[in-house]
């Protein structure tokens, strides 16, 4: 068997780590690439105890939640920065022109009740 050094291929490479992923403590520098992380990283695992995959399942699961409310709390913000940015270009159509309701609201790209709205607003 070549010696981690001598390694070239990516099949040399499946080969080394299969016959020896039971020894390795660590993962080599030389399999950084994203399918051996995977493969060392399911390895990793399968050899947590019962336990031990409880608690690392329930940090991920924290972790995967937590993410997902600041995607969510980005995506308000995205939303509400639009809506905003409607109503000032909506408002500013209806003060510094003569435009009727319906051409502002092709223009601002919304519909003729939101326009009617704010023109409510802002009388």
């Amino acid at each position: 068997m070549k010696t981690e050094a001598a390694l070239e291929t990516d099949l040399e490479k499946w080969l080394y780590v299969l016959k020896n992923l039971g020894q390795m403590k660590k993962m080599p520098v030389f399999l950084r690439k994203t399918i051996f992380q995977k493969l060392f990283h399911i390895a990793e695992y399968s050899n947590l105890t019962k336990e031990e995959k409880m608690l690392y399942d329930k940090s991920l699961k924290h972790k995967w939640d937590h993410a997902n409310v600041l995607n969510y709390a980005r995506e308000e913000g995205v939303q509400k920065g639009r809506e905003e940015k409607n109503f000032e270009f909506v408002v500013n159509l209806l003060t510094n022109t003569d435009f009727d309701i319906p051409k502002i609201a092709a223009l601002a790209q919304v519909s003729i009740a939101y326009v009617k709205r704010v023109k409510k607003r802002v009388s």
